[in-house]
């Protein structure tokens, strides 16, 4: 199936106090990049999966559209 991002809401925490904060440019590049796109996947969960392991960051929130062909 297909899927492309609405809105995506990342996880730019970390529990690490060394890590310090993610630069806000950095995270609209990461939404920017994410949000648009035409992700292949086999339902939402792999949706996320595959968003995730394409940015490294994990997700909060996401909304999306199917993709009918």
């Amino acid at each position: 199936m297909q899927f492309q991002v609405t809105y995506i809401e990342f996880d730019f925490s970390s529990d690490d106090p060394n890590w310090g904060d993610v630069d806000p440019d950095y995270q609209q590049e990461v939404f920017e990049e994410t949000v648009g796109q035409i992700w292949e996947a086999n339902d939402e969960e792999d949706l996320v999966d595959e968003i995730t392991c394409a940015t490294g960051w994990c997700i909060k929130s996401i909304e999306y559209n199917h993709v009918l062909k």
